[in-house]
């Protein structure tokens, strides 16, 4: 049977897991009865919940006897590295584009890595069926991103395809009959070419993609780049460098048919398989037959940007809600973690009982912390920090820079761009985007974006649309002013009242409510100054046998402002946590002594 590999690449919510369920149902994989959830490809509790693609997955379906393995792949700019080496194992790529939003960073970034490997990718401009669809100027900035990229006579000759993934049709005119998605399929026969790769030459696949199993152990995912893969021959893994990591056996090979891998005896050259048996072999190593002497080229892992502090949660209220609390647990999930999520580094801490984990954003971590409290686990977070280098040709200090695109309505772009260049912002390019709206593009560190989406989404009332994209190191901006406000700080332990939070919603904003465990130095709001205020958040009324005209009115609270997980680890400076635990997302001070605090405040001063 020949085989076409493909990768359907775009920028998060354009829609590519809903595409590849109508591929899977149109081609047959499933029973006519067969129950399947939407977006099956999304096979996690969290990709569900947040409705973004986490981690790549192949799938396979046939048409007119020919097989075409897909692979969904992330969209969001933090999961990037799964993207780059998807893009090794594939001969084609199908670009989609959401037909109101256009071109965004992360569709660019993808395009400039897939036209680098000399793909010549198909262009499907989906969700036509939005009511604020602009299909025609779409098509004309994804020709001047192409050409803005370097894209060859072949490559900026691309087809393209009107879409709606989830009503499932797709057409090569705009007023096309809109049945199915038999175009597409029939495009992707015609326009990829099949991988023509050496099947008599001996084994050699690159690994791309990693996962465990409870039974078979660890899964390793790639094309097989040249030779014949059949099960228990021998093999050896070989690191980019060279080096032998191990020798085994592939104790199973798996191939892909629809949502299930199925074993099979054998697989070769151009076909992509998961091979299970051996012990040590990660991304990016080499797996092949002894007799291959040098490693397969792969594409290396892109170093992290930014890393956290994972401590134990000391607490008074630790150990109460989780069932791992200990810091060899924490450990020991935090390395486990890093054998199948290769963008992730963790190292032991300068603090005791403490790790530094290093990712490529602050929405890859946060994932992997909601994770682990979902699993039940106790932890607390430090604040998010770049990670500085050394330029060894010039000895200058440099940090990570990130592009960023902004979508927001005319009256509040002024604030915006203010906002931006406080933070070391500088403005690429301005142009109206269609609906009164303007898309501002910047280049600024990565640092200044640490906290600054909660403030963005109420500077432009809710109706701005950010979305950012790193762009390599570039020189240290300089300090950059971070939360403006102080915290209002609990001085006892108990339990919150209505009656004393009534008189302090007047100081700030509260981050609780009535009733609710508190501690001493537990941040319970914002204040409405820059200083921080010791409040008593437990105080009770008096009662007396005396009655009062006013005295028993109503006491009213405005509701609190409840955080996620991601919005808490922003908010946090750098002398406060977030205490995370599988019932609760609380804001604390690192020192919960107010006499340590200030003792610690004055030595960081005199330093």
């Amino acid at each position: 049977m020949e085989i076409r590999n493909i990768a359907i690449i775009a920028h998060v919510d354009h829609g590519k897991t809903t595409l590849v369920d109508q591929l899977l149902k149109q081609s047959g994989s499933f029973r006519e009865n067969q129950h399947v959830a939407e977006r099956a490809m999304d096979s996690n509790d969290l990709e569900r919940e947040r409705g973004i693609t986490i981690l790549a997955k192949c799938t396979s379906v046939v048409w007119n006897e020919t097989r075409i393995n897909i692979i969904d792949t992330p969209g969001h700019a933090d999961f990037g590295g799964e993207v780059e080496r998807i893009l090794s194992m594939v001969d084609g790529a199908i670009i989609l584009v959401d037909s109101a939003e256009g071109a965004l960073p992360q569709t660019k970034f993808v395009l400039g890595k897939a036209l680098a490997r000399g793909l010549r990718p198909i262009v499907v401009v989906n969700k036509i069926d939005r009511g604020d669809a602009r299909p025609d100027e779409v098509h004309e900035e994804i020709f001047d991103l192409f050409a803005a990229l370097g894209a060859d006579e072949h490559q900026l000759d691309f087809p393209m395809l009107y879409a709606s993934g989830r009503q499932g049709w797709a057409d090569l005119e705009m007023n096309g009959p809109r049945k199915d998605l038999s175009p597409l399929f029939d495009l992707v026969l015609r326009h990829v070419p099949t991988p023509g790769l050496d099947k008599e030459a001996p084994f050699g696949m690159v690994s791309t993609i990693l996962e465990s199993d409870n039974f078979l152990g660890r899964i390793l995912t790639g094309r097989i780049e040249q030779g014949r893969a059949r099960v228990n021959m021998p093999v050896r893994v070989l690191r980019p460098d060279g080096t032998i990591v191990e020798t085994g056996r592939l104790t199973k090979l798996l191939s892909f048919r629809g949502l299930d891998r199925v074993p099979v005896d054998e697989a070769e050259a151009g076909d992509i398989v998961a091979v299970a048996g051996l012990s040590d072999a990660t991304i990016p190593d080499t797996i092949a037959d002894p007799a291959l002497d040098a490693p397969l080229p792969s594409t290396p892992v892109d170093p992290p940007t930014l890393t956290m502090t994972f401590r134990i949660n000391d607490g008074p209220l630790g150990g109460r809600e989780g069932k791992k609390v200990t810091s060899r647990q924490i450990r020991d999930r935090l390395f486990k973690e890093t054998e199948g999520n290769v963008a992730i580094k963790v190292t032991e801490s300068a603090e005791s009982e403490a790790f530094e984990v290093a990712g490529r954003g602050e929405l890859q971590l946060g994932v992997l912390i909601e994770t682990m409290r979902r699993e039940g686990f106790e932890l607390t977070i430090g604040r998010p920090r770049v990670l500085f280098r050394n330029n060894e040709e010039t000895g200058e200090r440099e940090e990570p820079y990130e592009e960023v695109l902004v979508d927001v309505d005319e009256p509040y772009s002024g604030v915006v761009v203010e906002k931006m260049s406080m933070r070391k912002g500088v403005m690429q390019d301005m142009r109206p985007s269609g609906g009164d709206k303007v898309r501002l593009t910047f280049l600024i560190p990565s640092r200044g974006l640490i906290g600054y989406h909660g403030e963005f989404l109420t500077d432009t009332r809710g109706t701005g649309i950010m979305n950012r994209l790193f762009a390599g190191y570039k020189p240290y901006a300089g300090t950059i002013e971070g939360r403006r406000n102080g915290s209002l700080i609990s001085a006892e332990d108990g339990a919150t009242t209505q009656y004393a939070l009534f008189s302090l919603q007047d100081r700030g904003t509260l981050f609780v409510d009535a009733g609710e465990k508190i501690y001493t130095g537990m941040i319970l709001g914002e204040h409405s100054r820059e200083n921080d205020l010791d409040v008593n958040a437990v105080r009770e009324k008096k009662l007396t046998n005396i009655r009062a005209a006013g005295k028993d009115d109503a006491l009213l609270l405005t509701p609190p402002r409840r955080m996620s997980l991601e919005q808490a680890i922003a908010y946090i400076e750098d002398d406060e946590l977030v205490e995370v635990t599988p019932s609760a997302v609380r804001i604390r001070k690192r020192y919960l002594d107010p006499n340590e605090r200030k003792r610690m405040s004055k030595v960081k001063s005199d330093v």
